[in-house]
């Protein structure tokens, strides 16, 4: 199901589905993507940008938080069409251009008794995801990248155990930290809501995962915006403090 977009934030907009968010950030009338959803999302993107007086030439840039097939749906049209480049960590590059994912720490199994792991795994299905999309040409980033020179000068935030090159997207100037899967407000497999780390099954390394959440709890953000789930506006040491007590999902 299609969510309708709207702006969370100072020219800061969430787009995706109930189950998926990608974010447009405006500045200057420049646009840059983060995260890229799923294929379908193509579409709403494209109805939404008049709405907002922009068209797909404004795009200048798409940022990944990581390279999981629910982060780079639309991310090669976009290059591709509006001449975008897109930047990935360079510990995700690969699987960014082959489309093939990292090991996991956990199965799949144990989340098939969830009604939501089912309702996710047929979204994947109607949205174009079961076929990996896979980008032609990415641009890379390091750990020490520091501020991104893209439209919104997001800092970057390194936090792998999601993925190997995970990493989080700092606006302080807007008040805006935008954590892909670092942290989720719901959880796509288990379907529990509130701030916690993702599932396993879909993790590189779920300790990992709790790690880098560190580097998160310091940051100055008003309003968090993970990849799946509700922006969390009680800031990023809370939002930490409640999936520490949740543990391991």
């Amino acid at each position: 199901m299609a969510s309708a977009p709207t702006q969370v934030a100072e020219g800061v907009h969430r787009l995706g589905s109930d189950l998926v968010n990608y974010y447009l950030v405006e500045e200057g009338g420049r646009l840059t993507v983060v995260d890229a959803g799923l294929p379908a999302h193509r579409s709403q993107l494209e109805s939404y940008l008049p709405t907002i007086g922009r068209t797909l030439a404004d795009i200048q840039a798409v940022i990944l938080t990581h390279a999981h097939i629910d982060h780079v749906g639309i991310a090669e049209g976009v290059r591709r069409d509006a001449r975008a480049p897109v930047h990935v960590h360079q510990l995700d590059e690969n699987m960014a251009r082959t489309g093939k994912s990292h090991k996991r720490d956990g199965s799949m199994v144990p989340y098939l008794r969830h009604p939501a792991t089912w309702k996710l795994l047929a979204m994947f299905v109607r949205s174009g995801a079961a076929r990996p999309a896979k980008i032609a040409e990415v641009t890379t980033f390091g750990s020490d990248a520091g501020m991104l020179d893209v439209p919104g000068r997001p800092r970057v935030i390194p936090t792998p155990g999601h993925s190997p090159g995970h990493v989080a997207f700092h606006l302080p100037e807007r008040g805006v930290l935008l954590v892909g899967d670092a942290l989720c407000t719901y959880n796509p497999l288990t379907g529990r809501r509130g701030p916690q780390i993702m599932p396993k099954a879909f993790a590189l390394s779920a300790a990992q995962e709790m790690e880098s959440l560190g580097a998160l709890e310091p940051l100055e953000a008003s309003v968090l915006l993970p990849g799946h789930g509700e922006p969390w506006t009680e800031g990023p040491a809370a939002a930490v403090a409640r999936a520490r007590a949740v543990g391991g999902t």
